[in-house]
């Protein structure tokens, strides 16, 4: 992992990417939490209904939650094509660019165990799999795949293939003791996997949702952010015509996951196809909205600003504050200073001192350009 206290110059960086993960990132660093603390205190339907879409589904199904981190690994595979494709353009030697790549991959699957607790919990029962882990997995196979790679019909190729084996093995392949086509938290080809295969801990005891199927399932996720970085890179400067394929490919990846869910259901858990096509699809077009209202149009004086300077200073310390907020307890330092506004107002007064407290240490670091790479 790198520290860099002075930004490097890179003239084809996305304003808007950096926005976009801030926005993502937000939901994670306790934006959903306010949300549904608001909903508890203020008591109105209208609010209950968005505090909902911050909670998993059960199992089966979507909300809003769903869809935060498969956009995170989404984002990731945009940045492919600025760090791997524009290297290799430029004449970069491919083995140490592989080399880079699988030095990020594994870091990140570090940085995971550490974040679920091996340090302060002991080896002994410790969980392998994790969010860091799989975003750094994810993007070491779809980085890997596009730097030997030179056409978009090979890519696609692979992500078909990745797609298909998938489905394959979640619909058709049979599972000792429960048979085919089993999608569920026992009996389903994710949940045996993880259990004959996966060292450590499960998460839901009898499966992983960052298991090892998941894991190659959401490959795909990070594929796909790589076309649309594509997409963006291609030669003419920022235009509408680029915004408007991105939302066009988003809106035919969610009406063919849509038609998919008739009979293979979306399954955040599980990351089965139409869960990734569902979640792409929406990253597509929010990245289309993103890109258009602040690289094409310009967005970016008056209150826009403001707005766009939050999520830039969240986004571009993403790792840091993910990190960063298992280590540091937030919330309690947010309560030392808004404590006695708690039962008047309600506990949402304290998370949200917790979020203004992450932003101000990411903004001092956004100001001093201290960024953790990895």
């Amino acid at each position: 992992m790198k520290t860099k206290k002075s930004e490097t110059k890179q003239p084809e960086r996305l304003q808007s990417l950096d926005v976009l993960r801030g926005f993502d990132m937000l939901w994670i660093i306790g934006g959903g939490s306010l949300i549904v603390a608001l909903a508890e205190t203020l008591k109105w339907g209208w609010l209950d209904i968005i505090a909902e879409q911050m909670e998993h589904v059960p199992w089966a199904g979507f909300h809003f939650e769903d869809l935060i981190f498969p956009l995170f690994m989404f984002i990731s595979g945009v940045a492919i094509p600025y760090a791997i494709t524009a290297k290799v353009e430029q004449g970069a030697n491919r083995k140490q660019l592989f080399y880079r790549i699988v030095k990020r991959g594994l870091l990140l699957v570090v940085f995971g165990i550490i974040y679920n607790g091996a340090l302060k919990n002991g080896f002994a029962s410790m969980r392998v799999a994790s969010v860091l882990g799989q975003i750094g997995l994810g993007y070491l196979f779809a980085a890997t795949i596009v730097l030997y790679t030179k056409s978009f019909n090979t890519r696609l190729a692979w992500l078909i293939g990745i797609l298909a084996g998938i489905a394959i093995l979640q619909l058709a392949v049979p599972v000792p003791g429960y048979g085919a086509g089993v999608l569920d938290q026992v009996g389903g080809i994710n949940a045996w996997l993880d259990r004959m295969l996966l060292p450590g801990r499960l998460h839901g005891k009898t499966f992983d949702p960052e298991g090892l199927l998941c894991i190659v399932s959401a490959i795909t996720v990070t594929l796909m952010g790589s076309f649309a970085g594509s997409i963006l890179r291609d030669g003419e400067p920022a235009s509408k015509r680029k915004a408007a394929i991105l939302a066009l490919t988003g809106a035919v990846l969610v009406s063919v996951a849509l038609i998919l869910s008739t009979f293979y259901p979306i399954i955040k858990a599980a990351w089965t196809v139409p869960f990734n096509l569902l979640t792409s699809g929406i990253s597509f077009m929010l990245l289309s909205l993103f890109y258009f209202s602040i690289d094409v149009k310009g967005w970016t004086k008056g209150i826009f600003s403001y707005k766009i300077l939050f999520f830039k200073v969240i986004g571009m310390n993403s790792i840091t504050i993910y990190l960063g907020s298992a280590i540091i307890d937030f919330r309690k330092a947010s309560m030392f200073f808004t404590g006695f506004l708690a039962e008047p107002l309600g506990g949402w007064i304290v998370i949200l001192g917790a979020i203004v407290l992450e932003w101000l240490v990411l903004y001092y670091l956004y100001q001093k350009k201290i960024f953790l790479r990895v």
